[in-house]
C-alpha cells in the first residue's frame, strides 16, 4: 500500500518601513491555500490554460480565512504586480512591494492572485493590524512549501 501525504505550507513575511527606510514592523505569519488555489494547482499540472500567479493585494478585512474564499474581504487600493517569483525543488516564493500611497490603511489581510482583477486567488492570510501610513512601504514575501511525508 502506498500512502503519500502531500502537504502545502504557506509562510508570509511582512516588513513595514517608514519614509526613511526604518523598520516599523516586521512579522511572520501562515496562510491558507484556498480551494480555488488547490484547483488552480491541479489545473496547472494538467496544462497551462490558467495564468500564473502574478499579483498580490492587501486588505482590511478581518473575517477568518476559509477554504471557500475567492477574494479578499476588503481590498485596500488595487492588486500589485509581483516584483519577483522564484521556484526551487519544493518551494515557490512570491515577493511584492507596496510603495508609498499603495495599500494604505489598517492592513489585516493579504492574498495572491493570477490576474490584476477577477482571476483566481491562490491563498489568503489574516493577521493583526499593520498600520501602513501614506508614506510607508511594505514588503511581502510569500513562500509556499510542498512536502511529502
Amino acid at each position: 500500500m502506498i500512502n503519500d501525504d502531500l502537504k502545502l505550507r504557506g509562510d508570509v513575511a511582512i516588513v513595514l518601513k517608514d519614509k526613511d527606510g526604518n523598520v516599523k514592523d516586521s512579522r511572520e505569519i501562515h496562510n491558507l491555500v484556498v480551494s480555488a488555489g488547490l484547483t488552480f494547482i491541479c489545473s496547472r499540472m494538467a496544462g497551462t490554460s490558467a495564468g500564473v500567479m502574478s499579483h498580490m493585494a492587501l486588505g482590511s478585512g478581518t473575517t477568518a480565512a476559509s477554504a471557500s474564499q475567492t477574494d479578499l474581504v476588503s481590498i485596500l487600493g488595487s492588486r500589485e504586480a509581483l516584483d519577483s517569483t522564484s521556484a526551487s525543488s519544493n518551494t515557490i516564493t512570491y515577493v511584492s512591494s507596496f510603495e508609498a500611497g499603495e495599500g494604505t490603511g489598517a492592513v489585516t489581510e493579504a492574498g495572491i492572485f493570477n490576474a490584476s482583477s477577477s482571476g483566481t486567488m491562490l491563498c489568503r492570510t489574516v493577521f493583526a493590524v499593520v498600520n501602513k501610513q501614506a508614506d510607508d512601504t511594505m514588503s511581502v514575501t510569500w513562500t509556499i512549501t510542498l512536502t511529502a511525508s
